[in-house]
């Protein structure tokens, strides 16, 4: 797909992000919107998916590590094709199964759950070495958030992944440098994680930094294939695509107002 079309395709998703959590007054909107175009790059024009198949044999998998960020993942595969959007539109609704994190089987193409964070990339590692045994051509994405990098269970994972060469596997860091608090944490201010790269390096990952924001970066990376696990570190910023969310660590755990939400869909336009 062309640059362009990726963008109007992020667009729309970034509308739909801020169009359920304005409903739903339940937020986690500034990290959602940072790993929009890491999403679209994955699901439009990178991995192997069937919409109208989702379980198919061969097809690759997607772990949404960072949970928190839903919203994201929910309006991408509507985008997609796994399902009608206006299932969206039952977000933070009583009884619905579209709950603030990620639920197995929410959704058509919902592959796994997550709530804590920290536990993704152990998933993807159980995924991974399953269709290694299989012999089969399958890939493993998993998107991580930079503050769950900060969980030991991480690093376990990450040396085992190492350990047994499972060339299969790509992680996506979206480091966006906010966490959970308030007023949106930094990440290198509550437990610094550099030098990332080069941690990833000495547990034997191959690692790739980029623009989070640019596909012309983005998707060289993720359609790369090496013989050992491959890590992306992803630069983006929190909030990505509404000019007033940008960078502002308030979104974090902030839903908008109304007239807040009338200025960002006006941008999204």
């Amino acid at each position: 797909m062309k640059t362009q079309e990726l963008q109007e395709k992020a667009k729309n998703i970034r509308r739909g992000i801020v169009e359920m959590i304005y409903r739903a007054q339940s937020s986690h909107i500034g990290c959602a919107l940072s790993s929009t175009d890491i999403l679209t790059a994955l699901y439009f024009d990178v991995m192997n998916v069937d919409p109208e198949n989702p379980g198919a044999t061969g097809k690759d998998h997607f772990v949404m590590s960072k949970g928190h960020g839903v919203t994201a993942l929910y309006t991408t595969l509507g985008e997609r094709g796994f399902f009608s959007k206006g299932k969206l539109e039952e977000y933070g609704k009583d009884g619905t199964e579209l709950a603030s994190h990620v639920v197995r089987g929410a959704v058509p193409g919902a592959e796994t759950s997550s709530g804590s964070g920290g536990h993704g990339l152990s998933l993807g590692i159980g995924i991974a070495l399953a269709e290694k045994k299989k012999k089969s051509d399958s890939r493993v994405f998993v998107l991580s958030g930079d503050g769950e990098l900060q969980e030991g269970s991480v690093w376990e994972a990450v040396l085992f992944s190492g350990f047994h060469k499972l060339a299969n596997l790509t992680m996506i860091v979206d480091r966006n440098d906010f966490q959970d608090g308030k007023d949106g944490l930094r990440v290198s201010e509550i437990l610094n994680l550099d030098p990332l790269d080069e941690k990833f390096r000495s547990f034997g990952w191959e690692v790739s930094v980029v623009d989070g924001h640019n596909f012309g970066e983005l998707i060289p990376a993720l359609k790369k294939s090496f013989d050992k696990p491959h890590v992306i570190i992803a630069n983006t910023i929190k909030g990505k695509g509404v000019s007033f969310m940008e960078g502002d660590g308030k979104w974090h755990g902030s839903s908008p107002s109304e007239e807040e939400y009338k200025t960002a869909i006006k941008e999204l336009k």
